[in-house]
Order: structure tokens, then sequence, then C-alpha cells
């Protein structure tokens, strides 16, 4: 056993354990609605404790249909889920019906109790602390390896298989639980619990770190998922987007005008904000900025964002930010957005999965004449990386003073990582970036705007700019990528074409936009100076 593994359990003849872990749940008689609580509700639960509790007792009918990306990410989670299962062969799996676990426990001990090599899909069960609920783990794996459990001079250690390139707090504690149900079942803790990573890894798990971490989650989980009601919602889009409930809590959302709603509210300054009674975007819009600032994680810039942003959602109005440092009060200057007689608009398509970047998009515009122009500058393969670089830089170098507008910091990091992969010499590179403006940076300085986020679609909607194809978004377009480059059916190369050409004129409708909201200002700065 490693040493940071915990203690193990005493053991009792016949090969039941006693756990070291220790709830503090109080017994009582009320009535619980699982039977049956599963890895994959804790995983939920860490990530979010409503959609755990809609797993179990939600109407199905509130769900929404996976989306393209969600089937490409499951695809790509069952092919390396293959891949690793091949490396362990032969591979022992029990038999029994979907959903019954008893069945399933059953097959598994037997296969544990002949001592296999390893098992697939095995079912673990233990009885929870609370009456009437047992806690099942379903470890990818199961491998034999030498120690004494129950049966005799074997015991086994869990592997579960992501997909996902680095050991996440969650997929930590999911592992952690595997090894706690399995040292129940067979009688010792297992020395190591695994996960089997994206790019071959396979990361052990410092159980005895995370036995109090996994303590306390399995409280909260048990108590949260047999209260009468759900936990609060919240909506955070970088967790929330692929969930299956989204439509449903979203609707809720919107129906409350919850805080959670507005850019800037992070479950932890919501936390704060609930503590002084601003519980809707109302009270919120009314609060001064001096009152919010001294509670952590505020400030006084925090402070009067979250004002400014309650304020434009309720009044449907874009609010300037100030500047005391300018002398026309406001924080962008004529050099941040910048007007020749050429603008270049940039936008890039990659392909993560297969480290790719398959497009640039540019759109020249011509402010003498009013033409635009798009340049779809594509790389069918990776072979063609390399010249649709070299075609980007012959296109942006026959406009050697236009301004270069991107949105958000991506555009310009993949230069200058493609500068360095390709051979550009560094000069050059820094010189194109120095054309380089993001137009994303320029709004969140500037401006606070009634939407409730800062990614393009929502501030170009917001101005009136939509794109052609409704579900168009960075997620499809990495699917129509996939589609294209297994069917060659062009159709989905259109698709991304006019996305990426969309995201391209929706960076211009943007910048012209926040060049009339502030020309005010930059009037007033040459009233002064004349």
């Amino acid at each position: 056993m490693s040493a940071s593994a915990p203690l193990p359990p005493r053991t009792h003849a016949g090969g039941c354990s006693e756990s070291p872990l220790r709830f503090p749940l109080e017994a009582d008689s009320s009535p619980s609605y699982i039977r049956w609580f599963t890895d994959d509700l804790l995983f939920h639960y860490q990530r979010c404790h409503r959609r755990a509790f809609l797993d179990i007792y939600g109407d199905p009918n509130w769900q929404d249909p996976p989306s393209d990306y969600f089937l490409k990410l499951r695809q790509d989670s069952a092919d390396h889920r293959s891949a690793v299962l091949q490396t362990f062969e032969p591979l022992h799996r029990p038999q029994f019906a979907s959903g019954d676990w008893a069945a399933g426990a059953k097959a598994t001990l037997a296969l544990m109790a002949q001592g296999v090599e390893a098992i697939h899909q095995g079912v673990l069960v233990m009885p929870a602390p609370v009456e009437g609920v047992q806690l099942v783990s379903q470890p990818d794996l199961l491998v034999k390896q030498p120690g004494w459990s129950c049966w005799g001079d074997w015991v086994y250690a869990p592997i579960d298989i992501k997909l996902g390139k680095k050991p996440k707090l969650d997929y930590q504690v999911v592992a952690a639980y595997h090894a706690y149900v399995l040292s129940r079942v067979q009688g010792v803790w297992p020395a190591q619990s695994y996960l089997a990573l994206r790019g071959g890894q396979l990361y052990p798990i410092e159980l005895g770190r995370l036995v109090v971490k996994l303590q306390d989650t399995l409280n909260h989980s048990l108590q949260d998922l047999r209260a009468p009601q759900p936990p609060e919602l919240f909506i955070s889009h970088s967790r929330c987007d692929l969930c299956q409930w989204f439509s449903h809590c979203y609707g809720e959302a919107k129906a409350q005008r919850h805080l959670s709603l507005l850019p800037g509210v992070t479950p932890a300054r919501y936390d704060f904000l609930r503590q002084h009674h601003i519980t809707t975007v109302a009270a919120l819009a009314q609060t001064s900025p001096q009152h919010l600032a001294p509670l952590p994680g505020f400030g006084d810039t925090v402070a009067e964002k979250l004002v400014h942003q309650a304020q434009a959602m309720m009044d449907n109005r874009a609010i300037p930010r100030t500047s005391p440092q300018a002398p026309h009060g406001f924080p962008l200057w004529p050099e941040d957005l910048p007007e020749g007689e050429f603008e270049l608009f940039f936008d890039i398509e990659a392909a993560p999965d297969q480290n790719l970047i398959y497009l640039h998009g540019v759109l020249v515009v011509n402010r003498i004449t009013g033409e635009e122009t798009f340049h779809a500058l594509l790389a069918e393969s990776h072979t063609q990386e390399r010249q649709a670089w070299r075609d980007f830089l012959d296109l942006v170098h026959a406009y050697p003073d236009a301004p270069v507008y991107h949105f958000c910091p991506y555009e310009a990091q993949t230069v200058r990582k493609l500068g360095q992969a390709y051979g550009t010499p560094y000069r050059h590179i820094e010189t194109l970036l120095s054309r380089f403006f993001d137009v994303h940076k320029c709004v969140t300085d500037g401006v606070t705007l009634p939407i409730e986020s800062y990614a393009l679609k929502h501030i170009a909607r917001w101005m009136g700019f939509d794109w052609r194809d409704e579900g168009a978004n960075g997620a499809q377009s990495i699917c129509w990528y996939n589609s294209w480059a297994e069917t060659g059916d062009p159709t989905y190369l259109e698709a991304i074409l006019r996305y990426n050409e969309d995201d391209c004129r929706a960076t211009y409708h943007v910048k012209d936009w926040l060049v009339k909201f502030a020309e005010p200002y930059w009037e007033r700065l040459y009233a002064t100076h004349r």
C-alpha cells in the first residue's frame, strides 16, 4: 500500500469490512426516493447539485435533445475507452440486465472471487448511511493486483477512463468513491485508484488526500437529493451548456431574472449578495457600488461593473464605462479603434482534437469604396496547414497599413504559435501583431451591455447582427469539420465557411457600433485640444 493511501478498514469474518469513513447524517424516517446512488450521480452533483436532483426526479420531457457536439464527445469518449480497454485484454464483463444493480453486483463478486485478471464495468454495491439507499460504483475497470483480500492473495484496483487530458478534481473524487465502495466489497482498500486519461496517461489518485473531500461530498449529496425541493438553480454557461436540463433551468432563470444571468456574478459572489439580501437584478441595480466593494472577491472595479450590469439589464441600454484618467471621461481612445483606407477582420477555425488550424477567414473592408471581400484560406489536411499560413501572411502583408481586428486573444495567440511552428521570423510576427486590435477587450473596457454573456454572438445580436445559420457556433463548426473530413460532403464545408465569414462580419459590425458609441466622447476630446 502506498504511503498516500488511507489506512485499510478492519475486516470481519466472511470478508465484510467496516469503512473508515464516518457520516454525521442522523437517522430519520423520512421517505427516500433514492434507492441506488451511483457514481454518475456523484459526478453530476459535483458539477451541479440541481442536475443530480433532476436526474432522479425530473420529467424526461424537460430534457434537451443531445447536440451534435455532445454526440461527438460521447463518440470520442467511447473510442478512447475502447483503445484503453484493448491494453487490458482479456476482459471479463459481468452479465446482467441494464439497471439491475443487485444482479450486476452478484455477477461481479463471482468474477472477483475467481480471481480473473480484469473486469470491465463491474458493479460494486454497499449500504449508504441512510436507510434504503445503496451506494453503487461502476468503474470502467477492476484490475487484479498482488495483496490480501477476503478472497485470498489478490486485490483489485479501480480504473476510470476519462477523455480529459487533466485529472480534474471531479474525476478524482469519483475515483476515490470507487476505491471506497471497493474497500467494503473486498475487505481492504486498494493501494491506488487510477484515471486513464487521453494521451495514454495513467494517473494515480492520492486516496488519503481525497477521503475528507469524498466524505463531505457524499454527506451533502445524500442530504440534498432527499430534500423535497431541488437545489437553487445557478446558470453557468461553462458548465451548463451541454447539460440535458439546460433549457428547463434557463427558462426558470429567465422567468425569475436570476442574478446568475448577469456576467460577473460567480457562485461565490452570488452567495455574498444573498447574504446581503440582494437577490434580484432590480435590487442589485439600486445598490451602491461602495456597499459591495468591501466584500471578498469584489473591490471597486467589480462592484461598479456588477451594478452597471444590473442597471443595463433593467433599462435595456448600453452604459459607458468611465475613466478618471481620460480627459474625455471615456476609457477608449481613437487609437484603440483605428480606421484606415482598408480594415481587416480576422477569425480562425480549428480542429482542436486534431491539433489543426484549418481556416483563416479574413474580411477585407475598403473604407473608401465600401467594397467588402471575404477570403477563406483553407487547409484541407495537416499537410496544407503551412500553405494556409503562408497564404494568410501574403494577404495581410498586401495591406501593410491596415489594422487587423479580431475577437478575443485566440487569433493573436495562434498567429504567434504558427509563426514559431513554421519558422516565420520573430520580428515579422511582432510587427504583424502590432496591427492587431481585440474588439472584445475594447467592448468590455468601454461599455456595459444588457446581455448575459460577452461572447461575440450575444454582443453582435444585441447590436442587430445575426448569423445566417441559426445553430452555428464554435462547437458545431468542429462537428461540421469532422463530418466533412469523414464524408467529403461539400455542404459541411460550405456551412463552416458561412459561419466563419459571419464571425468576421459580426466583428466588423461590433467594431463599427463601438466607434459610433465612442464618437461623442472623442469629439469632446478633440474640442479640448483645438
